[in-house]
């Protein structure tokens, strides 16, 4: 597996707890399609969040770590990815931190 060597951060304007810490976790691409957007947003949230990925792609057979500092306290986010031949996935309730990852496979 390829990995590039790019960190993506968040910085979400928001009320920070004591006890918030960042959040990284893997993010691979197995699919077919180079992974065009990337969008995190708490479960809790009805909106998504701003492209990680904003200005670049991922690959197929590249992984990159992502680190999201949005000063919240929760592990469970929902995921939005957007492929360049069209295709769009969406995922709920995933706790990233006990995943450490998230891989995109066809």
């Amino acid at each position: 597996m390829k990995t590039a060597s790019l960190v993506f951060a968040t910085t979400v304007v928001c009320a920070t707890s004591a006890a918030a810490e960042d959040l990284q976790f893997l993010l691979t691409n197995e699919s077919s399609s180079d992974v065009t957007a990337f969008h995190v947003s708490t479960s809790s949230s009805d909106s998504w969040e701003e492209n990680l990925i904003d200005g670049g792609i991922l690959a197929p057979g590249y992984e990159i770590n992502v680190l999201i500092s949005d000063g919240q306290t929760t592990c469970v986010y929902d995921v939005l990815a957007e492929f360049a031949d069209g295709a769009t996935l969406e995922d709920y309730n995933l706790d990233l931190c006990e995943m450490g990852s998230y891989t995109f496979s066809d």
